[in-house]
C-alpha cells in the first residue's frame, strides 16, 4: 500500500509531552487548592482536547477560567519537558526523502505545536500543521484530517493517518482515511486492538521500515 501523504498526531505519537502537560495541569490544580497528580494520572486524559483534559483533572474548576491559566503556564514548561519518541526523527526523514507530504493534526493549540516542532528541529519536514483553532470541531471529529487533506490537495485514499489512541481511529474513520496506531501513547493495547485500526505499530521505527 502506497501513500502520497502521512498525517501525524503529536502527543504520544511523535513526542512524549506528558511531563509538560502534567506540570501545567498541576499548576491549574494548585490555583484551585488541589494537590498535584502524578504524570500517569494525567496521561490517560490527554489527546481529546484541553476541555476534556481539564474537566477530568481539575474537577472543581471551570474550563473558561482554568484554560487561560493552563495556556499561560504551558510555554514555560513545554519546551524543556517535551522530547521526541524513538523513531520519530528517522520516520520523518524517510518520508521527506521519499517526497511524501507530511502534516500534523493535533488537539494541542497550533501555536504550541509549531513552537515544539521548531524546538525539536523537525518543523521543516511539515507541509501543514492543523490545530483546533483551524476547524469547527476537534478530534474525534474528522475536521482536522479533512482540512489537512484539502490543503495538501490530495485524495483521502492517498492519505495515511498515524496516531496513538482510539480517538485517532475514530477521527480517521470519520475522514475515510487509513489509520495506523503506535502503542506509545495513552491508550492500552487491548483498547487499541478493540478499535480495529488498519495496523498497530510498536514504534515509529516500524513506520520507516514499512
Amino acid at each position: 500500500m502506497s501513500f502520497s501523504a502521512v498525517l501525524f498526531d503529536f502527543d504520544g505519537t511523535l513526542a512524549d509531552s506528558y511531563d509538560a502537560i502534567a506540570a501545567s495541569v498541576n499548576h491549574v490544580r494548585e490555583t484551585r487548592g488541589l494537590p498535584p497528580l502524578a504524570v500517569d494520572e494525567v496521561k490517560w486524559h490527554v489527546g481529546r482536547g484541553p476541555e476534556y483534559l481539564l474537566q477530568r483533572t481539575v474537577p472543581s474548576g471551570e474550563f473558561a477560567v482554568d484554560f487561560p491559566v493552563y495556556r499561560q503556564h504551558h510555554p514555560k514548561v513545554m519546551v524543556p519537558l517535551t522530547r521526541l519518541l524513538p523513531g520519530a526523527r528517522s520516520a520523518l526523514e524517510s518520508l521527506h526523502a521519499s517526497k511524501r507530504r507530511i502534516g500534523l493534526c493535533s488537539n494541542k493549540p497550533r501555536i504550541f505545536s509549531q513552537e515544539l516542532l521548531k524546538h525539536l528541529d523537525i518543523a521543516p519536514f511539515f507541509d501543514v500543521v492543523i490545530g483546533p483553532e483551524d476547524v469547527p470541531n476537534p478530534k474525534p471529529a474528522p475536521d482536522m484530517l479533512k482540512t489537512a487533506i484539502a490543503r495538501l490537495n490530495l485524495a483521502k485514499e492517498e492519505t495515511l493517518y498515524v496516531g496513538d489512541m482510539v480517538v485517532d481511529v475514530q477521527t480517521a474513520r470519520g475522514a475515510g482515511v487509513t489509520v495506523w496506531i503506535v502503542t506509545t501513547g495513552s491508550d492500552e493495547l487491548a483498547t487499541i486492538e478493540a478499535a480495529k485500526p488498519d495496523r498497530i505499530l510498536t514504534s515509529l521505527e516500524e513506520l520507516t521500515r514499512l
